[in-house]
């Protein structure tokens, strides 16, 4: 009666294990079941199973049986469903391979273990099967997800040019700023000054120390040009302060401009409605001046009128 009682239990446990697939996972290129799925499969402590490995560890070479790494096991705890058998370790889990659970059946001489391993190694030439017959569709998986990444890669290059391009022009091509908008005419007008990489010419007939509290916002080593009327608000002590600091400032007086005009690197020009001192303190645009030509005929100008 006892043996018929073992027997029905043996079959329930194999019957039970239907999942085995499941428990197989691939480290290091291989096929490998944890330590701890294959001891609740034999129905024995983890802990007493692993001792009786060890005590027999001369059957269990690293080709047969190994410790995971900290990083293996990182990444392979993401692929787990939530089950007791797994939580609560204190240290790194051992995995085995085909040869080593093949070689379990031999130091764990129980009925359970014998008829648990069969079904262990039918599931393990199940996969192996499985993954032959597939192999050409891992393959395009492999390669689909390949394009992916780097359309993906490609896409988000893209995307980083066109903003960049959106946050360097598409503000200061044209816009108007309405009475007390002081802030936002400042911090537009010193953003494009912060452009140039080595000279701003400025047009203003009304400059005064104001004018250079914004041009002092350029970049360090950049030549200042200021063209401007002879009663513009501003000294030679202004200009020698500001070149105490942030040279070189040189200030020429004309009279030919009713305009304004801010000029970088002599190839980008920008029209402004106001004097830059005044700036959102009432209405006024700003537009860049997209032909070239226009560029070069007021540069044409102001030599003339020097």
């Amino acid at each position: 009666m006892s043996n018929q009682n073992d027997s029905s239990e043996i079959a329930k446990l194999v019957s039970s294990t239907d999942d085995i697939k499941s428990m197989i996972y691939v480290v290091r290129g291989q096929q490998v079941m944890l330590d701890s799925d294959i001891s609740m499969l034999y129905q024995v402590d983890t802990k007493a199973f692993n001792q009786t490995v060890n005590r027999n560890i001369d059957r269990f070479p690293e080709s047969f049986r190994f410790q995971l790494t900290k990083e293996e096991y990182d990444s392979l705890k993401s692929q787990f469903v939530t089950s007791k058998s797994r939580g609560g370790r204190r240290y790194r889990p051992y995995v085995f391979t085909e040869q080593g659970i093949a070689m379990l059946a031999g130091i764990l001489r129980s009925e359970i273990a014998i008829q648990v391993s069969i079904r262990i190694m039918n599931s393990f030439v199940e996969m192996r099967r499985f993954i032959a017959n597939n192999a050409l569709l891992f393959e395009k998986v492999c390669d689909l997800e390949f394009r992916q990444r780097e359309y993906q890669k490609f896409a988000d290059e893209r995307f980083s040019e066109i903003f960049q391009y959106i946050a360097d022009h598409a503000e200061s091509e044209q816009k108007i700023f309405f009475d007390g908008q002081v802030y936002d005419a400042f911090s537009l007008l010193t953003s494009i000054i912060g452009k140039a990489e080595k000279e701003i010419i400025l047009i203003d007939g009304y400059v005064d120390t104001d004018t250079l509290n914004i041009l002092a916002k350029k970049k360090k080593g950049v030549n200042v040009i200021i063209y401007t009327f002879s009663c513009a608000k501003i000294t030679k002590k202004d200009i020698a302060k500001f070149n105490a600091q942030y040279p070189v400032l040189t200030v020429k007086r004309i009279h030919v401009f009713h305009d304004r005009f801010i000029i970088l690197d002599r190839t980008t020009a920008y029209l402004i409605g106001s004097s830059i001192k005044d700036a959102g303190k009432k209405c006024f645009g700003l537009t860049l001046l997209e032909d070239p030509k226009l560029v070069d005929g007021l540069l044409d100008r102001l030599e003339s009128a020097a």
